[in-house]
């Protein structure tokens, strides 16, 4: 019996994520908790948990931070980033933090059964098209780490081709596809921009973009 921990914010996709489980019987949930914070306190209480399966975008403590502390103080645990975003900085921060593997939330039961096996096994489980993302990262390395400066309105390579196309009036559907990325990772992209510009809507982040010739 392989006992595992469930972590998101999400209860929809918790409850997905459960049922998905609940079709192998040597996979026990002995908790679910909704953020890093709330898994940290639970796992004092549950140590024979072996496994974590971490959403990345959460409350409190996001998945990448709690990753890095469980690695901390539980070296021996696994855990497996389990997130709809694919974007090239989720997947280096979540390996630099110690994660055992990365799948993305639309995966089948036996794919994630086989993950899990794999993982407990010593293995690296990824989507294939994390996999190829982190190749390609490995042969084109981006610094992620440098901090931006948002009063200088400095935004990534990937910003900057998700703007340029909100500017040509394309949804964000498409724009996901002309980038190879999910839309859910368009919609993160765009909410960074928003942030970073300090603006509040598509047309004022163009016109702030324009102004400061980012696009």
């Amino acid at each position: 019996m392989i006992k595992v921990a469930l972590v998101d914010d999400n209860s929809f996709l918790r409850h997905t994520i459960l049922e998905k489980l609940q079709f192998f019987d040597d996979i026990n949930c002995k908790f679910v908790a909704e953020n890093g914070r709330d898994l940290l306190a639970k796992i004092e209480k549950n140590t024979t948990v072996e496994l974590i399966l971490m959403d990345i975008e959460m409350p409190l403590m996001n998945g990448i931070d709690a990753t890095a502390e469980i690695k901390r103080l539980y070296p021996h645990l696994k855990v497996i980033m389990l997130t709809v975003f694919d974007n090239d900085e989720n997947i280096f921060k979540s390996i630099k933090a110690g994660a055992d593997g990365y799948l993305l939330k639309d995966i089948t039961p036996d794919e994630l059964y086989k993950a899990i096996i794999d993982t407990m096994n010593g293995g690296a489980s990824m989507t294939p098209s994390i996999a190829l993302k982190t190749l390609r990262m490995f042969r084109q390395p981006v610094d992620f780490e440098v901090e931006l400066d948002n009063s200088d309105l400095k935004l990534t390579e990937r910003e900057i081709n998700v703007l340029e196309q909100l500017a040509t009036g394309i949804k964000y559907d498409q724009i996901a596809a002309n980038l190879f990325v999910s839309t859910g990772t368009v919609r993160k992209h765009v909410e960074n921009i928003y942030f970073k510009l300090q603006v509040h809507n598509k047309l004022e982040a163009i016109q702030k973009a324009k102004t400061n010739k980012l696009i």
